[in-house]
C-alpha cells in the first residue's frame, strides 16, 4: 500500500479521515479499524506477510455500528487473513447484508447488539 507524501503526512500517517464511513457512507462519528489488527503486529507471520508501513497505514475510517459488527463476526486472525483490504470487507455477504441494511438508517441510529456469530 504506497500513499502520496506531501508536507502535512509521512508514509506512516493513517489515511485521511473521509466525510462518512467507508462500508456504509453514513456522515457518523468515525473510528479507525486496522486492517491488520494492532494485536498481530509483532507475530512473524504478519511481519513476515506485511511490511511495517503496510501494518501501520492499512487502515480504513468506519462508523461505531459497522466496526462492532465487523468485530462480532470475525476473529483478529480472520481479519488479518481474510479481510485484509476494504474490499475484502465489502466482498463478503454476512458484512455485506449489513451494510446494506445499516446505509438505509439515519447518522445517529444504532442498531441492537447481536450475538457473536460462531464460525
Amino acid at each position: 500500500m504506497t500513499r502520496s507524501i506531501d508536507s502535512r503526512t509521512h508514509a506512516l500517517s493513517p489515511p485521511p479521515k473521509p466525510a462518512g464511513c467507508e462500508l456504509c457512507q453514513r456522515a457518523s462519528p468515525l473510528t479507525k479499524h486496522h486492517l491488520i489488527p494492532r494485536t498481530l503486529h509483532n507475530k512473524p507471520r504478519y511481519q513476515k506477510r506485511y511490511s511495517r508501513e503496510e501494518r501501520l497505514t492499512a487502515i480504513v475510517w468506519l462508523c461505531h455500528p459497522c466496526h462492532k459488527h465487523i468485530h462480532r463476526l470475525y476473529s483478529e486472525r480472520e481479519l488479518a487473513d481474510r479481510f485484509a483490504s476494504l474490499e475484502a470487507l465489502m466482498s463478503d455477504d454476512d458484512i455485506r447484508a449489513f451494510v446494506d441494511w445499516l446505509a438505509t438508517k439515519p447518522a445517529g441510529f444504532k442498531p441492537k447488539s447481536s450475538v457473536r456469530k460462531r464460525h
